[in-house]
C-alpha cells in the first residue's frame, strides 16, 4: 500500500455511517494529586484538582467513529434521570444525533474512575445489568429497525457491555436484515451474549473473553493456540473475521485460510480504558472500506496503542493515526 491509497482510504471514512448498537454510560472522573495516606485507613487521599464527564460504552465507540471521519448513529438505552440528561448533553455538545436513544426506568450507568497523580486509583460503578425484559426486548427491537432502515448504514457495530441492552433476539434479526442488505457487522462481545453473534462479519474477543467464551487454554504467542481457538470459534459462530486483542502480544487477525499476527507497540501505557472500543472503530471502518487484511490489522492495533498512551476513555486522533500508519505501512511517508 502506497502513501496516496492510505491516505484515500481515510478520506472515504469521512463518506460512511455507522449504528452503533450496545449499552451506553457515562464515564466520570475525578482528578487530583495524592501526596499523603488518609489516617483513617491504608488509602491514599485525593486532593481534588477537577473533574469531568465523558461518554462511555457504546458511546465511546461512537466517539472513535466520528474522531475518524465517519458518521456515527448511536443506538442505546439511557434513564429518566439526571445521568440520563447529563448524556444527552454530552452527546449534543459532541454533536451527535441522539434520535437512536431510548429512555426507560432504569437507572444510567455512570462509571467514576478517581485518578490520583495521572493514575487510576479506584472506580466506582452505578448501574442496573439484568437483562431486558420481554416488553422493553419488544421495544427495542422495533426502534433499532427503524433506525437501520431510516439510516441505512454501511456497517453495524455490536458494543456489548453485559448491561442487558443486547439480547439473542435483537442479534439475530439484525444480522438477517444486514445480510440481506449487504450491511456489514461487527461484535465486541461480553459473556452473557457471546455464543449468539452467529454469521457476524467481524468479531472482536478479547483474550481473556476467548478463553472464558470458549472455556479453553489459549496461548497468545503460540499461533498453533490461536489458530485452534478460532477453528473453535468459528464453528460456534460460522462468521467472517475473527480479530482477537491479546493484549502484550498484540493482536490476530483469522480468517478461514489465514493467520495475520501484529505484535504490540512498544509504547509507555498510561490507561487501557477504551482501546477495545478503539480497535473496533478502526477495524470497522477499514473493512468496510476494502483495505487488505494485513494493513486493518496493522492500523487497528496502532489506534488501540494510541490510546493506550493517555490517561482516560478518549478516542483515537485520526491525524496522529495516519502519520502512524503512514509510517509503518508504506515504504517512506514520502512514497508517492
Amino acid at each position: 500500500m502506497n502513501r496516496q491509497e492510505l491516505q484515500r482510504i481515510f478520506e472515504h471514512f469521512r463518506s460512511l455511517k455507522i449504528v452503533i448498537i450496545g449499552d451506553v454510560m457515562v464515564d466520570s472522573y475525578v482528578f487530583g494529586r495524592v501526596d499523603r495516606i488518609s489516617p483513617e485507613a491504608p488509602v491514599p487521599v485525593v486532593k481534588v484538582t477537577g473533574k469531568e464527564n465523558r461518554l462511555g460504552g457504546a458511546a465511546n465507540v461512537a466517539r472513535n467513529i466520528r474522531a475518524l471521519g465517519a458518521t456515527p448513529i448511536l443506538v442505546g438505552a439511557i434513564g429518566n434521570d439526571r445521568d440520563g440528561d447529563n448524556f444527552v448533553n454530552l452527546m449534543t455538545q459532541e454533536g451527535m444525533s441522539v434520535a437512536g436513544l431510548i429512555r426507560t426506568d432504569r437507572h444510567t450507568t455512570v462509571k467514576t474512575r478517581i485518578i490520583g497523580n495521572k493514575h487510576q486509583l479506584l472506580r466506582v460503578d452505578e448501574e442496573d445489568e439484568y437483562p431486558a425484559t420481554a416488553d422493553e426486548e419488544q421495544k427495542i427491537i422495533a426502534h433499532v429497525n427503524k433506525i437501520i432502515g431510516d439510516e441505512k448504514p454501511d456497517a453495524i457495530i455490536f458494543e456489548d457491555y453485559d448491561k442487558g441492552f443486547i439480547f439473542r433476539n435483537l442479534i439475530e434479526q439484525v444480522v438477517e436484515i444486514s445480510r440481506s442488505k449487504n450491511i456489514v457487522t461487527a461484535a465486541d462481545p461480553k459473556a452473557r451474549n457471546f455464543h449468539f453473534f452467529r454469521k457476524v462479519d467481524l468479531f472482536k474477543p478479547n483474550l481473556k473473553e476467548i478463553r472464558e467464551g470458549l472455556a479453553i487454554h489459549v496461548n497468545p504467542a503460540d499461533n498453533e493456540s490461536v489458530i485452534q481457538a478460532d477453528k473453535k470459534l468459528r464453528e460456534i459462530l460460522n462468521h467472517r473475521l475473527s480479530l482477537i486483542t491479546l493484549s502484550d502480544h498484540g493482536l490476530a487477525l483469522c480468517s478461514n485460510d489465514e493467520l495475520i499476527r501484529v505484535p504490540a507497540e512498544e509504547i509507555h501505557i498510561a490507561d487501557v480504558s477504551g482501546a477495545g472500543d478503539t480497535v473496533i472503530s478502526t477495524a470497522t471502518l477499514c473493512l468496510v472500506s476494502g483495505i487488505d487484511m494485513q494493513s486493518l490489522a496493522q492500523i487497528a492495533n496502532l489506534a488501540g496503542a494510541e490510546v493506550c498512551e493517555k490517561v482516560g476513555v478518549v478516542p483515537v486522533n485520526a491525524s496522529e493515526l495516519l502519520d502512524k500508519a503512514l509510517i509503518a505501512l508504506t515504504d517512506s511517508v514520502n512514497n508517492e
